[in-house]
């Protein structure tokens, strides 16, 4: 698998109650990953949260 940093970019905020759930799912990143692909995990959360996309400009 090659690493590379994307064209483009995406933000999101969390409220501060779900900081550390986020903090330990970056740690356990690179493990969840193997079970389920970043994309489908990403589109799947823009979906998630009505977020309009063209899948034309989302992956490289």
């Amino acid at each position: 698998m090659s690493h590379r940093w994307q064209k483009g970019y995406g933000a999101f905020s969390i409220s501060e109650a779900e900081a550390g759930r986020v903090v330990t799912y970056i740690k356990n990143q690179e493990a969840h990953h193997r079970v389920i692909r970043y994309e489908d995990e990403y589109e799947d959360l823009l979906d998630r949260y009505d977020v309009e996309y063209d899948e034309r400009y989302v992956w490289d």
